[in-house]
């Protein structure tokens, strides 16, 4: 009896050995998208869905949790099992800026760990169509001519469009009114068109359309390359006013203490994706510009995630930009 008693104990054991042994991923894997349907992050989550799908053999489920400038959704993803079954994708707002404006209960470097870099979308310097400045230049210096005058359109404080016209300001001396709109990008660009508005800096992915219909003028890409969806605007190096690179890129993360094997199948998955052609190209046409490979990894988004926390953190503490 005692023998039969160790030999089932064994076959026990033996079994749910086997089912802790797995492999990854062995059913969907969730990535949380902490802004609404239909904005940049849901819309770059959806697109590489399907090829990561079929670099993992297990599909992609979105699910979007809004609320608090993406604050809601990334606390989601940093307190869910550590199990390489949900994923934390977001941008620069969501896992940089949000960190110096609001009192978090999660550490973003902490944790969460990155997976991989995904594209960037760099912002465009959009301006009404009969402003005076036709040139990047000539448009600091109508706004130096008019100080206090102009006005930026937002989407609110601790918005890309916000802490891009304060950066704007810091670096060149110019000092304008900021327009909050609850919004965002649609009903900025609409008054901008009607002259109610001056200008913004807005993602290439929201504003090439009305750039390209003639419904605003763009002046310069606040990147150091051309963006390959609009190779006719030139870059603030070339405009003028080198160094004022801004952009809303992404990655992907998952909650500290999640197996390697899954961080790395993940990370595979997504330069997989990236190097598809015909993803590469629809993520071209939405104004994205995609990091080259050595640029994707892991490690890659670690170090470059800690730069633009100590570039972008000082200067929204300089400006006093904090969630009431």
């Amino acid at each position: 009896m005692k023998k039969l008693s160790l030999a089932a104990i064994s076959a026990l054991l033996a079994v749910t050995s086997g089912a802790l042994a797995e492999p990854y991923p062995s059913r969907p894997i969730t990535f949380i998208v902490p802004y609404g349907a239909g904005g940049p992050v849901d819309v770059l989550a959806r697109a590489l869905a399907e090829p990561m799908r079929a670099a993992l053999g297990q599909p992609i489920v979105i699910e979007n949790v809004v609320g608090a400038n993406g604050t809601i959704g990334v606390g989601k993803a940093v307190h869910s099992a550590p199990d390489g079954y949900t994923v934390s994708i977001g941008n620069w707002p969501s896992h940089i800026t949000n960190g110096a404006i609001y009192n978090l209960n999660y550490d973003i470097q902490k944790d969460l760990v990155p997976v991989a870099r995904l594209p960037q979308n760099p912002y465009i310097a959009v301006v009404r169509k009969d402003l005076p400045a036709k040139t990047f230049q000539e448009f600091i210096a109508w706004l130096k001519a008019n100080p206090g005058k102009a006005t930026e359109g937002t989407a609110g404080l601790g918005s890309g469009q916000h802490i891009s016209g304060v950066y704007f300001q810091k670096i060149t001396g110019v000092k304008f009114q900021f327009v909050p709109y609850k919004s965002g990008s649609a009903d900025i660009i609409r008054d901008i068109t009607a002259g109610h508005i001056d200008f913004t800096f807005d993602q290439a992915i929201t504003s090439l359309t009305h750039i390209k219909g003639g419904n605003v003028r763009a002046l310069a890409v606040t990147s150091d390359k051309r963006l390959e969806a609009a190779p006719e605007i030139p870059t603030v190096d070339e405009a003028g006013a080198p160094g004022i690179y801004i952009s809303t890129w992404y990655g992907l993360w998952v909650p500290k203490g999640t197996p390697q094997e899954a961080i790395d199948k993940l990370g595979a998955a997504a330069r997989a994706a990236m190097a598809d052609p015909a993803l590469r190209q629809r993520l071209i046409n939405l104004g994205q510009q995609i990091p080259p490979p050595d640029q994707q990894s892991a490690a890659a988004l670690a170090a470059y995630q800690k730069t633009e926390i100590d570039k972008w953190h000082a200067i929204i503490k300089d400006a006093g930009i904090k969630a009431e």
